[in-house]
């Protein structure tokens, strides 16, 4: 049986106030998608309005696009179009555009509720902004008691973002009472917890998304 993969793109394109363009991290969905068709798996793309995510230029160059990417981005559904049972997994893709439209969308928090309950959950970078909506079955914060990483508050310092930012991603976080690990700066930090996979940073992306095969494979 072929697994299936849910990835979750922002809409969003403005860093706040600063007028700096934003919006997905490019490294943060071709290394995952890559590697998720490469072990088989049933790729689709969804975006929280749906069509093409706007690309951070900051990340373009970072990594060789996908030959189809401009395809597959064109065709990336609405959220509230998506249908979360046919899916084993979401993966979350980062940029800071997530950090304005994925924690309050209803649509992204029910899509991971659902596949939450039985499938697998993974997040990389500021993608992780994506849990702090998710409920648990009870109604408990998805997080809360959970272990998982983030782009933490060091990096957002680094990367001179803190200002613009509408909330700290580790503060809010350990706020829903989640156990926030984070590694160095800019360094592969991956964390699994059960079915919930989270990754720090960019640096990060290839490990979160063996540990999505992985953790299907086991399913």
């Amino acid at each position: 049986m072929t697994r299936s993969v849910l990835m979750v793109l922002t809409s969003h394109d403005t860093f706040g106030t600063t007028g700096r363009p934003t919006g997905f991290w490019l490294e943060e969905l071709v290394t995952p998608l890559r590697a998720f068709r490469d072990a088989g798996l049933t790729v689709d793309l969804t975006s929280v309005r749906g069509g093409r995510s706007p690309i951070d230029p900051a990340s373009i160059g970072d990594t060789t696009t996908d030959p189809a990417l401009d395809a597959d981005l064109a065709g990336a559904v609405p959220l509230a179009a998506v249908d979360p049972a046919g899916y084993d997994a979401v993966f979350l893709v980062g940029g800071h555009g997530t950090m304005w439209d994925f924690p309050d969308d209803e649509s992204l928090a029910a899509i991971v509720n659902t596949i939450g309950r039985t499938g697998v959950v993974a997040a990389v970078c500021h993608g992780v902004a994506g849990l702090l909506g998710a409920t648990t079955a009870t109604g408990e914060p998805l997080v809360a008691g959970r272990t998982v990483t983030g782009f933490s508050d060091a990096e957002e310092v680094l990367a001179g973002a803190t200002a613009a930012l509408p909330f700290s991603l580790e503060q809010r976080l350990k706020e829903l009472g989640a156990v926030v690990e984070v590694g160095e700066p800019f360094t592969p930090t991956v964390r699994r917890d059960g079915r919930l996979l989270t990754g720090q940073n960019p640096a990060s992306s290839a490990g979160v998304a063996a540990a999505v095969v992985d953790a299907l494979a086991l399913r």
